[in-house]
């Protein structure tokens, strides 16, 4: 069997679920995908997704759909993402084995 493209933390999962269950009614999960920008070269992108596109892949973990844009599959294999939550902020983090260099600010990488 292949490594799962991401796996979730259960803090990443809660909050999935967390936020699932306040978003749009025809939400069917979150959409994870990558994008050119940031000081590293790209950015992890989340969104809220409505309609299965046919080139996604499907992870479910922990009770949790995510899909994955095709075009964020070579960039994301094998990584992790959990959710952090600190005195002024939270985040989801991504802990991904192929980033060669991550900027300072943590919200953009290269591989």
């Amino acid at each position: 069997m292949s490594k799962q493209i991401i796996s979730l933390s259960n803090n990443a999962a809660n909050r999935i679920k967390e936020i699932m269950s306040n978003a749009e009614k025809d939400s069917i999960g979150v959409r994870i995908g990558v994008k050119s920008g940031g000081c590293a070269g790209m950015s992890y992108v989340m969104e809220y997704t409505k309609e299965v596109n046919p080139s996604d892949e499907i992870i479910e973990d922990k009770g949790v759909k995510v899909f994955v844009d095709s075009g964020a599959i070579m960039y994301l294999l094998g990584t992790e993402m959990d959710y952090k939550k600190e005195e002024f902020s939270s985040s989801f983090v991504f802990k991904n084995p192929n980033e060669t260099e991550r900027c300072g600010c943590g919200e953009s990488f290269k591989v």
